[in-house]
């Protein structure tokens, strides 16, 4: 759906149409979302790996503690198709929805998701939960910088399912090894597909290789979008999906 590894401007001068393949992927990347903030609640990367390595030896009623979610407060930056896909799947736990968004959604979607608009800085101090949705652009890059982070509660649970350089890794990694932040959930990063050797030893921390889209179903779908706009262009119609 993003269209930032494509120089647009470049494409349009020289006359080449640039498409993508929006919606299809919509449910299949707020699914996603919603399983790394669980994850990430609940140390479920940690506690795989404690199992896997040997290390339980038996019940212990402290161990591995995460947060709750259930009636806990989702922040949501970026309330298009996927931010709007995430909330949704909010009304399941319970959980009271805080949005911010470039323009803020008519009353009537509002009401429709049962969310609550916030500048970006009151969501962060807020919201229990923070689900990235953003597209990339010179405004939301950098978007969570260390000061933004530092708004953020101890308790918090960061996830990014928009893309890599909204997010400054390095002050994520730091938040979680200082204990100012409790979790991390990241399905992008910054300079893809290298990782910031901090986040790969930052606890309750849980890494995916951009698996959004991820789905059989979806990435056929995909494929069906994407030559449907290919043939139309050569066939000099209007692709079904133009981005210039």
């Amino acid at each position: 759906m993003g269209v930032n590894n494509v120089d647009v401007a470049g494409a349009t001068r020289r006359g080449i149409r640039v498409c993508n393949t929006p919606d299809v992927l919509t449910d299949a990347t707020a699914d996603l979302g919603f399983a790394l903030l669980l994850s990430a609640a609940r140390k479920v990367s940690d506690a795989d790996r404690f199992v896997r390595a040997g290390s339980w030896t038996g019940w212990d009623p402290w161990g591995l503690l995460g947060v709750p979610v259930a009636g806990k407060t989702l922040g949501i930056v970026g309330m298009g198709k996927i931010g709007s896909a995430v909330a949704r799947r909010s009304r399941g736990f319970s959980m009271k929805v805080l949005y911010h968004n470039r323009r803020r959604i008519p009353p009537s979607k509002e009401a429709e998701l049962g969310a609550s608009y916030r500048d970006l800085d009151a969501l962060l101090e807020e919201s229990d939960f923070v689900v990235l949705c953003v597209p990339l652009t010179p405004e939301t890059r950098g978007l969570l910088s260390a000061e933004r982070l530092g708004r953020m509660k101890r308790t918090a649970v960061l996830v990014n399912i928009a893309r890599g350089k909204v997010v400054d890794e390095e002050a994520v990694a730091t938040a979680l090894a200082e204990g100012r932040l409790f979790g991390a959930g990241l399905d992008v990063f910054e300079k893809e597909p290298r990782i910031h050797p901090k986040l790969l030893s930052a606890p309750s921390a849980v890494l995916l290789p951009h698996l959004g889209s991820a789905t059989g179903e979806t990435r056929e779908a995909m494929g069906r979008l994407a030559t449907e706009n290919l043939l139309a262009v050569l066939e000099g119609r209007e692709p079904p999906c133009p981005v210039n």
